[in-house]
Order: C-alpha cells, then structure tokens, then sequence
C-alpha cells in the first residue's frame, strides 16, 4: 500500500475517537498491554516522560522535549491529534517519522491489529513506541490522548509523571466533575514515579497529594499556595503558566536522575521549542496584514486563556472564525468569548461537527455577532474581506477548524 492507501486504512478501517467520538472509546488498557507484548514491550527500551491534563500537556510536551534536543539528547515525541499529516503524533527530534516507517509498521502488523480489533489509538500508540525503539532515542516524552487512567499510553512506567491543568472536558467519558476528571488524570501516578501537578485549587492539590500518598510517588506542585494566595498566578499568561511548569519538572528530573541539563540548554530549548519540535496550531500565525492567528482551543477554560492572551495584541477590530465539535461546552464557551468581536462561523469537515446552523442560533442567543458560512474556508475569507491592515483574525474552537486552514 501507499501512505496514503496506509493512512485511510488506519483511519475508516480502526475507531478513531476524533473522527466518531464516544463510540471509540474503550475502558480497558487489555488491547494495549496485549499489542505491547506481541511488540516484546519496546518502551523498556528507553525512558519515558508521562504527561496528562486537560489544557497545555501537547505545549508542556513539546517544550520538555525541544530542552532535552537542546542538550543534545534524542528525543522521541508521540501527542496527538494531528492536524495535516498523521505523522506528526510521531516525531524524532522534532522531525516526523518516515512515509516508509508507517507503511511497513502496517505492512508488518496488520493482521494482528485486524484480529484483535485494535483502535485506532492503541494501534498509533504501539507504532510510536516501536518507532522510538528503532530510532534509539534516549527520552521519549508521551502525551496521553484522553483521561490517563485508562489511556492506552498508560502502559508506561515513567521516570517522570506531570499533570498539567484540570477542567471539565471530555465529561460523556472522564465524568461531569472536577474530582471525577481529577481521578481519571490521576491514573498516571505511578509507584515511586514522581510527579510534578500544575494545579492552583487547594481540593484538587488535597485530591493529588492522597492520591500520590496512596501510591508512594513523591509529588512536586509548580507553584506553592503562597504564589497562589498573593495573586501572582492569575496575572500570568498560559505561556509563562507553562514555562513555569516545565521547569518545575526538570528541576526535577536533574535532581533525582542527574540528567545534564544546563541553565543555557533550559533556556534555549523554552526559548525556541515552536522551531525545534515542528509544533503547530497553538497560537500560530497564519500571514500578517491584517495578523492571523490560529489555536486549537477547544473548550471553556481553553478558550478563557487563549481570549486573555489575544486580548494583550494590538488590534483595531478583532475578527473570530469559529467552529466546534459535538461533545464540547458550547454554551460555557460562548460565555468567556469576547462581546465586540465579529463572528465568521463554519463546520469544519467531519460527522462529529457542530451544524452551522446550530452555531448561528447559539451565537443569535448570546448577542454574538454573526455571519454563518458553508465551509472553513469560506469563514476566514469572509472574516479576510471585513479585515482592515490593523486588525486581527483569530481562527479557533476546534482542532479541524484549524487544521483546514494552515
């Protein structure tokens, strides 16, 4: 097969939980430990970086993996979702795996993922970590899909766990409450793994200190409730949020495992991790003349902080092309997105997304202004010719969204 015969094969033959949503998703890791035996476990073959949350583990990912390239280790980098091409889940110092590589992982196991009724996940999971094997890396730094606890990812026994944010996301699955979400996240906690939690709310600190007392991790918060009781958090960016984290995380990891890590090498990989790792679709800028940005925010509190940080640019008239997927807040969402902004709203193109419609009556309901369109494209060249020089273009609320316009 071709890559592209390979690729549409993964994709309509496998349950993709991007594409169909709930129904490919299994509550049970048996499929992925059965595929990790069958593979003779190549994750124990290097070590592994573990991180879940509901906002910023793919930007904490990719900026723990472009400091560790940065200090001259190979890195080996599985998130997800993709946006144009498949392999970008799977990266080797920040350069996507070969056609050939995912071709042959096929070629040579597709008759066991046939029969054993593989998703398409547990399928992804068990070709980047064989692609990390064969590519001798010497770190491998892994984002869970959805959830942690029974996330196909979670077959691992990392040197490291980290827990990025927590909000209600993904609820038909995770659970309809923090604690419930807390929970599900929590599972990466491992025995004598230790783990660095992003978290502000003293419940939820109470939630991951028993949890990780439970199993004997050691736990290490990114910021003492002192920085959160005198405010300094609130008036920081996502950006600084997570820079703050990763470090956080690092220091750790020198201290118990002496990795090298110099202030120079931390510096250089945060400083310039978008370039050293290909990472796309946060916050990324499209043209200029008028300025577009384009981020895969998706949910409310995803959104809130995105809203924050454009509102710090400078703009006359700020433009939104929005689209949405079925499963997410919507009505919470329009809640944090700003009042004076004009609205280009479309479906992106997939069974699971919001009809526009759907968007237009919503938008009308929430005094949003509003035009509807009939496809992304048509959005954003409708958001374009409203445009002046000085104003700003944002395209969000869902990863297909944008993934159709970069």
């Amino acid at each position: 097969m071709t890559y592209e015969q390979t690729t549409e094969w993964m994709f309509k033959q496998l349950p993709m939980y991007q594409q169909v949503g709930k129904s490919a998703y299994k509550k049970d890791l048996s499929n992925s430990i059965a595929l990790d035996e069958y593979l003779d476990h190549p994750h124990q073959y290097y070590k592994t970086i573990h991180v879940a949350g509901t906002n910023g583990k793919g930007t904490t990912c990719h900026m723990i993996s472009a400091v560790l390239q940065a200090a001259g280790y190979k890195v080996g980098l599985y998130t997800s979702p993709h946006l144009k091409d498949f392999r970008e889940r799977i990266k080797i110092n920040g350069e996507m795996i070969s056609q050939q590589e995912v071709i042959q992982f096929i070629g040579d196991h597709k008759t066991y993922l046939e029969s054993n009724s593989l998703s398409f996940f547990e399928m992804t999971v068990g070709m980047a970590f064989e692609a990390f094997r064969k590519h001798q890396v010497d770190y491998a730094v892994i984002e869970t899909g959805l959830g942690g606890r029974l996330d196909s990812t979670n077959i691992i026994t990392p040197i490291l766990s980290i827990i990025t944010s927590i909000d209600l996301d993904h609820t038909d699955l995770l659970g309809d409450t923090l604690e419930k979400i807390a929970f599900e996240k929590s599972g990466i906690i491992k025995k004598n793994v230790a783990v660095v939690i992003n978290e502000k709310r003293s419940h939820l600190r109470q939630f991951f200190q028993e949890r990780a007392n439970e199993v004997g991790a050691d736990l290490y918060f990114a910021y003492s409730e002192s920085k959160y009781s005198s405010d300094i958090f609130n008036h920081t960016t996502t950006e600084e949020q997570n820079r703050d984290l990763v470090k956080k995380a690092l220091d750790v990891l020198i201290d118990k495992y002496e990795i090298d890590l110099g202030p120079n090498q931390v510096s250089e990989g945060l400083k310039n991790y978008r370039g050293l790792t290909n990472f796309m679709g946060r916050y990324q800028i499209i043209s200029t003349n008028p300025k577009v940005i384009a981020d895969v925010a998706h949910n409310p509190s995803g959104l809130k902080m995105l809203i924050e940080k454009v509102e710090k640019e400078s703009y006359r008239k700020l433009h939104i092309v929005f689209g949405a997927v079925e499963g997410k807040r919507l009505d919470e969402s329009l809640i944090v997105l700003p009042r004076d902004a004009d609205y280009y709203l479309c479906s992106p193109s997939i069974s699971r997304a919001v009809p526009v419609t759907i968007l237009e009556k919503e938008f009308t309901k929430h005094e949003l202004k509003n035009n509807a369109y009939d496809s992304v494209e048509l959005a954003l060249e409708g958001a374009l010719s409203h445009t002046d020089e000085d104003d700003l273009v944002l395209v969000t609320g869902s990863t297909f969204v944008v993934s159709e316009i970069i």
